[in-house]
C-alpha cells in the first residue's frame, strides 16, 4: 500500500461565483471554485440543518446523443443502462479489464440525451475511451464542459428550494428539466440533495435565483466534510490504480450485479461471491490536538506497520478532525492506529 494516487491534470473554467463576497478559491483538483465563503463550519451547519448550494462547476460534463446510446453505455459500464427511463439518473463505473475503477460517472437521461458528469480533469480521458469504442454505432459523445456547469443543493430544505424553482423531482436519481438544463435528486451527501445543471454563462444569475429561494452559498470544504461523514468515495481520492468497487462502497450505488458481460465483470462477480475484497474504506476519528490535517496518501499504521492510507481528511463541524482511509480488510475495528504521530480510531 503506497498510498500514492494517480495524478490528474485539471483543466478548469474559473467560476464567476468566485466574485461573491467572502469567496476563498480552492486549490489543486478543485481549483476554479470556492473553498469556502468565509465561514467553513457555519456553511457545514447550514448544509446539515437547512440548505445551501455548492459551486461544483469544475466537474467535467459530457453528452451522449444517438439512438444506440443506452445499449452502448450499458455494454461499457458496470450499470444497467439499457432500459434507463427518460427522467431518471444513476451512477456507473468504467472498469479496467482486471476490474479496477477507471471512471465514476453520474448519469442523467433526459430529452433523448444521456448526460455524464465526472470528476474534474477526467472528462478528456473518458471521452477518448468512449470515442475508441464507437465503432459503427449511432452515438456521438462530446465534452460540453465549456458550456454547462453543475451546482449542488444540500440540506433537509432542498425540496423547498426545488419547489420554489418550479421543479418536482421527489425520489433519488429522478431527473427533471429546468431552464434548458436539469435537476437530479441525489441520496447523498446529506439528508436531502440535488445536482443542478445550468448553462455556464448563467451561473451568477442562477445563484441569485437560489438565494431568493432560500439557499445560501457553501464552499467545497463543506460539501467534502458531509461527503466524508457519509463515507461516500470520490474518484482519485478514495481510489488508486488497484481499487475495485467492493472496497469503497460503489458496489451498492454504481454496479448492477445481474447484468450481462462488461469489461471487468469477472473480477466484480468473483470478489462479490467470495466476499473478500483486499481493502475496505473506513472513517477514522483523528486526535483533535493535531494542527494540520494529514495529506491524501498519508500512511495509516498499526504497531509501526502500514495497513492503509488516508484518502480525504476534513475538519467536521461536529465530529472534529476525521478522515476516510483505505485499510487492509483484516484491520480490526478496535485497532489502535496512527497517521504519522497522530492517534486514529475506526468509526465502526
Amino acid at each position: 500500500m503506497t498510498g500514492i494516487l494517480d495524478p490528474v491534470t485539471v483543466a478548469t473554467f474559473p467560476s464567476p461565483l468566485l466574485a461573491l463576497p467572502g469567496a476563498v478559491a480552492a486549490e489543486g483538483r478543485d481549483a476554479g471554485i470556492a473553498q469556502h465563503y468565509g465561514d467553513p463550519h457555519g456553511e457545514q451547519r447550514r448544509l446539515a440543518d437547512a440548505v445551501g448550494w455548492i459551486d461544483r462547476s469544475n466537474r467535467d460534463v459530457l453528452i451522449v446523443p444517438g439512438t444506440d446510446r443506452l445499449s452502448w453505455l450499458h455494454s461499457l459500464t458496470s450499470q444497467h443502462l439499457a432500459e434507463l427511463a427518460d427522467g431518471r439518473g444513476t451512477e456507473a463505473l468504467v472498469l479496467s479489464p482486471h476490474g479496477h475503477v477507471e471512471h465514476h460517472l453520474l448519469v442523467a437521461e433526459t430529452g433523448g440525451v444521456t448526460w455524464l458528469d465526472v470528476e474534474p480533469g477526467t472528462g478528456p480521458d473518458l471521452l477518448t475511451f468512449l470515442d475508441s469504442m464507437r465503432f459503427l454505432l449511432r452515438v456521438d459523445p462530446s465534452d460540453v464542459s465549456e458550456h454547462w456547469a453543475v451546482l449542488s443543493l444540500v440540506g433537509p430544505d432542498t425540496p423547498d428550494v426545488l419547489t420554489a424553482l418550479g421543479v418536482r423531482a421527489p425520489a433519488a436519481y429522478d431527473v427533471a428539466p429546468l431552464a434548458g438544463g436539469w435537476v437530479r435528486r441525489m441520496p447523498w451527501p446529506g439528508a436531502a440533495a440535488a445536482d443542478v445543471l445550468v448553462p455556464r454563462s448563467e451561473l451568477a444569475e442562477f445563484a441569485e435565483r437560489l438565494a431568493r429561494a432560500g439557499a445560501t452559498p457553501a464552499g467545497i470544504w463543506a460539501f467534502e466534510a458531509l461527503r466524508v461523514e457519509a463515507r461516500r468515495p470520490r474518484l482519485r481520492n478514495e481510489s488508486d490504480h488497484r481499487t475495485i468497487p467492493h472496497e469503497v462502497g460503489w458496489l451498492e450505488s454504481a454496479v448492477h450485479l445481474n447484468k450481462g458481460c462488461y469489461r471487468g465483470q469477472e473480477t466484480v462477480a468473483r470478489v462479490h461471491n467470495l466476499g473478500r475484497p483486499p481493502r475496505r474504506l473506513v472513517l477514522l476519528h483523528l486526535d483533535g490536538s493535531l494542527e494540520s490535517l494529514p495529506a491524501t496518501g498519508a500512511a495509516v499504521t498499526l504497531d509501526g506497520r502500514q495497513v492503509g492510507f488516508v484518502t480525504t481528511a476534513v475538519r467536521h463541524y461536529e465530529l472534529g478532525p476525521v478522515a476516510l482511509a483505505l485499510v487492509k480488510r483484516n484491520t480490526a475495528d478496535d485497532a489502535v492506529l496512527h497517521v504519522g504521530d497522530v492517534a486514529a480510531a475506526i468509526d465502526a
